[in-house]
């Protein structure tokens, strides 16, 4: 009955929406896309987006891996610490970390003697390295969370019987215990690779110039308020999509059980 309910107005909103899109596409104000100096800045805006995310959300897994193993079978000195960090990272916003990470920790690098002359400081000036560890922190402390309880779910009798035929423990890691991890663990991380998305524009509050970057300076400089927040929703829902698209095919790919 709830459901019977719910569809029409679904249908309905769903036939605003795209009146209101087809509306904007039409009378809408497109001339500035035109220009050859928006046209590059968008492709570095998306190009700047997609390498924040592939990057972010690889470093970030190879952190939460063992961040997750540390939590689910490492001695105290390791499991503390890991659930420490997991613990400030999940508890805090990220816009704070990245606030910490570029105007505070980064504010005292110049005070250094000698650093502005070394081969660090162009890296260490750069809004773009503190975005890639922030992101990347994010990614892990949520992450190694959500490996803890994979590493947790695997069957304990799967690994006992690897132990009894001898195989190294490196290998049984290897072969048995993190693919399983890792399966379990897809559906979730294509939903965090989503949110991780959602979460770069931050980064142009740290002066990096993402695709949310562009749209506000397209925004600042011509006057035109809807057309590019519109161009930057149809960008994210591509982006999206394909995000969702590839984690399906790696859901139908990578076996339960790998020996």
């Amino acid at each position: 009955m709830i459901r019977s309910l719910m569809l029409p107005r679904r249908l309905a909103m769903l036939a605003i929406l795209v009146l209101i899109v087809a509306l904007v596409a039409v009378y809408g104000r497109w001339d500035w896309l035109a220009n050859p100096k928006y046209q590059a800045l968008i492709l570095r805006g998306i190009g700047n987006t997609l390498i924040l995310l592939v990057l972010t959300m690889g470093i970030g897994m190879a952190l939460a891996i063992p961040l997750g193993l540390a939590q689910a079978v490492g001695p105290w000195y390791l499991a503390v610490p890991a659930r420490a960090f997991c613990g400030l990272i999940r508890g805090t916003p990220l816009l704070l970390q990245l606030f910490l990470l570029y105007y505070g920790i980064g504010s005292l690098f110049p005070g250094i003697p000698g650093i502005r002359d070394s081969f660090l400081w162009p890296v260490l000036r750069d809004a773009w390295y503190y975005a890639v560890l922030g992101l990347s922190l994010s990614v892990a402390g949520y992450e190694g969370e959500v490996m803890r309880g994979a590493f947790k779910a695997v069957p304990h009798g799967q690994l006992e019987a690897a132990r009894a035929m001898g195989m190294p423990r490196l290998t049984m890691f290897r072969r048995i215990w993190l693919p399983q991890a890792l399966h379990r663990v897809l559906p979730t991380l294509g939903g965090e690779t989503v949110l991780q998305l959602k979460a770069t524009p931050l980064v142009a509050l740290i002066t990096v110039v993402d695709i949310y970057a562009v749209a506000s300076r397209v925004r600042s400089e011509t006057l035109i308020t809807y057309e590019p927040l519109m161009l930057l929703a149809v960008v994210y829902m591509a982006i999206t999509g394909l995000i969702v698209l590839m984690f399906r095919w790696f859901e139908g790919r990578v076996p339960q059980r790998v020996a």
